[in-house]
């Protein structure tokens, strides 16, 4: 009886050592646009109006909300030029990189679904 639960308790503990790391993941890049974002900062887009022209669908404010909580989880920066008119740019934080297997996964299971799904 007790190495039944001892086997719970250890299901349980390794359950939650997964659980916890995934909910904190999945609380930064989670959403419709913080990847899509990402993704177009990295391939190179650096203008705010860029950035939302190669993402369909996002809003100006929402775009800048999401672009604040992607600067503070320092996943980018924002510069800000100097000059006239004064330039504000969005470059991807060495960080960022540590992403760019999880998007590689996720296109490629995204892809492998939607063949999945359209199957005859």
């Amino acid at each position: 009886m007790i190495s039944i639960y001892m086997a719970q308790k250890k299901a349980y503990c390794s359950c939650i050592e997964t659980v916890i790391p995934v909910r904190d993941a999945l609380d930064v890049i989670n959403g419709k646009w913080k990847l899509p974002i990402i993704i177009s900062i990295t391939i190179g887009n650096e203008r705010f109006t860029d950035i939302q022209d190669s993402i369909p669908g996002i809003t100006p404010k929402v775009l800048a909300k999401e672009l604040k909580d992607l600067e503070q989880h320092k996943l980018i920066k924002r510069h800000i030029q100097d000059e006239y008119p004064v330039k504000i740019l969005y470059k991807p934080e060495p960080y960022s990189v540590t992403l760019h297997p999880i998007i590689d996964a996720l296109k490629a299971w995204g892809l492998n679904h939607r063949q999945k799904l359209f199957e005859k």
